[in-house]
């Protein structure tokens, strides 16, 4: 698997080969939980996350790692941020967080100093550039803005606090734990949002598993380097429906759909439509 090398906090994860030797058995599985579960919801669904990591391969030494340290926290802003999310506020209000003067600044700035990587990405999976521009624009205020909180501590605040999103967050965080462990990474080292997404593209554990691309060549997929990034995005919207053969982004057609799937809310497709805009403006009229 490609190793993704980050700027990484000074933590150093013991790698596979110095972890310490233990064996799995039912007592071990119940130790893990234990050690890291405060409450019944999270008894459960850290039950089925080290089942499910006992039966993937990774080693109980290396969840023992991730588990005992003693910053892990639990955010209730976590909680209260899904209960209220930006996506359901009225559009009049939600384009105002994102429609600003100086994002529209930092994306003409942006484009001045990576047009040619944007260019070059673009024609490589026939994707729009002033999408690929917007949604990284949209996501983390082109680089600005991507790290709130710890991708493990979001993950963790979910399964204590966040009962609805039981099935989704045995995924990501599986997804994140193998990512770790293979890619030989801090499990506490990666910050992203409150939702666990991490890098300029704000990708998901999952996402980032299925559709980052290493678009340098050097063999590493990098969340937090451009050429990979814009190329990951651009790879995201063709896997879910991007066509470069259909013109625009009438709402319901596939290029529409494709944005939709990056962030489920109509709200953000119109608003991701709309920065795309005022981008072109910017940009084409100097």
């Amino acid at each position: 698997m490609l190793k993704v090398l980050l700027l990484l906090l000074p933590t150093i994860m013991l790698s596979s080969g110095q972890l310490e030797p233990m064996e799995w058995s039912l007592s071990m599985e119940r130790e893990l939980v234990d050690m890291i579960a405060e409450n019944e919801l999270a008894e459960r669904i850290y039950g089925e996350i080290v089942s499910q990591a006992r039966e993937s391969g990774l080693p109980p030494a290396f969840l023992k790692e991730v588990f005992s340290q003693s910053d892990i926290r639990i955010h209730d802003e976590i909680a209260r941020r899904f209960s209220n999310p930006a996506e359901a506020m009225k559009y009049s209000d939600y384009r105002k967080i994102f429609i600003k003067e100086a994002r529209i600044r930092e994306g003409y700035e942006f484009d001045s100093e990576y047009g040619n990587l944007i260019d070059a990405v673009s024609d490589s999976f026939g994707v729009d550039r002033y999408l690929l521009m917007s949604i990284v624009g949209i996501e983390s205020r082109f680089g600005k803005h991507a790290k709130s909180y710890s991708v493990f501590d979001a993950l963790h605040t979910i399964i204590h606090k966040i009962p609805r999103k039981e099935k989704w967050v045995i995924k990501e965080m599986m997804a994140y734990l193998r990512f770790c462990y293979e890619d030989f990474i801090p499990a506490h080292s990666v910050f992203g949002s409150y939702a666990g997404a991490f890098g300029y593209g704000q990708f998901i554990p999952s996402s980032f598993d299925a559709y980052a691309v290493d678009f340098d060549g050097d063999r590493v997929r990098h969340p937090f380097e451009w050429p990979d990034v814009l190329a990951s995005v651009a790879n995201y919207l063709v896997q879910n429906g991007y066509r470069s053969d259909i013109p625009g982004f009438a709402r319901g057609n596939p290029n529409w759909k494709a944005i939709l799937k990056y962030n489920p809310s109509v709200n953000y497709v119109r608003v991701v439509l709309e920065f795309r805009e005022k981008l072109m403006e910017a940009i084409d009229e100097e």
